[in-house]
């Protein structure tokens, strides 16, 4: 990697390139500058333990794919926080949310998360369809539900209520994954 003050260069050279790759992934303007940052301050700390980058458009774009898909899995994992009450549920969807979000990948940890993934796929499905849209598209594509409310014509009051009611009946049906595996 070049000294220092080429670290100025490189983020004149990618800024843009870079905001507009992360724009085209991500909700807000605020959201891609803060995953541009990240990036970039990724470059510098590479730079600060001298380690070296051959390939800096790829190293860039690479660096940018991982930091998009943590915001991603952060934000999955607070918005199915903000559906939980204040009693014991809340410790269930933070252990199912770090499990089906996590790095980590010990044998036990992949097969505990195909497992919540199978069940949670069984429970979307009978969900009522439109119960299920919405819960589909706001966690698993991002999408608002102003968004959602333009795509399909619905208000907005209207999708957060569907939504709730799915987040309700599978809260209630992981809860049994939950007791069988998870508590053991």
């Amino acid at each position: 990697m070049a000294p220092q003050n080429n670290i100025t260069e490189i983020v004149k050279k990618y800024k843009s390139r870079l905001q507009g790759f992360i724009r085209k992934r991500v909700n807000t303007v605020e959201d891609a500058d803060d995953i541009l940052q990240d990036v970039f301050f990724q470059l510098a700390e590479a730079d600060q333990y001298l380690k070296p980058i051959d390939q800096m458009t790829g190293w860039l774009y690479t660096v940018t794919r991982n930091r998009i898909t943590d915001w991603y899995r952060k934000k999955k994992t607070e918005s199915l926080r903000d559906y939980t009450d204040d009693d014991d549920t809340d410790n269930i969807l933070d252990e199912i949310s770090e499990l089906m979000f996590d790095n980590g990948s010990t044998p036990e940890t992949e097969y505990l998360r195909s497992l919540v993934w199978a069940e949670l796929e069984i429970a979307l499905a009978q969900l009522p369809p439109e119960q299920r849209e919405v819960f589909e598209l706001t966690e698993m594509k991002g999408l608002s539900y102003k968004e959602i409310s333009q795509k399909t014509g619905e208000p907005v009051n209207t999708l957060i209520s569907r939504k709730r009611y799915a987040v309700l009946y599978l809260r209630e049906h992981l809860q049994v994954l939950y007791d069988e595996l998870l508590t053991v």
